[in-house]
């Protein structure tokens, strides 16, 4: 699976660039973005700038990826703990209602 992650631009040159995100540093190539300066946001995937971003657009990434983070290592993804259950803990019947389906038991008809 490969993620971008949002990089900011700490100095260019030429088609490459050293950027700063999520906690590390690294050159990457930024043949398919062009020219681009400091302070500019990237997303970079495999270290190639693939998508010019906005200071909003990379804070909602980054937010995503904080979640996605937490979830692997076990934390739970709200505060409050909503009682949000993943489709993979529920029945059949209840997915096809998330889905917005009618559920078709092995019969063939709905339940």
């Amino acid at each position: 699976m490969c993620i971008g992650i949002p990089m900011q631009v700490l100095r260019a040159a030429g088609l490459r660039a050293q950027v700063q995100g999520r906690g590390e540093q690294r050159e990457v190539d930024t043949a398919l973005v062009g020219d681009v300066a400091p302070g500019d946001w990237l997303l970079i995937f495999l270290d190639a700038a693939r998508e010019r971003m906005d200071p909003q657009r990379a804070a909602e990434v980054n937010a995503a990826l904080d979640l996605l983070a937490g979830a692997l290592g076990g934390q739970a993804l709200f505060a409050d703990d909503p009682g949000f259950t993943l489709p993979s803990a529920m029945s059949a019947h209840d997915v096809a209602a998330l889905a917005g389906a009618p559920y078709r038991g092995s019969g063939g008809g709905t339940d």
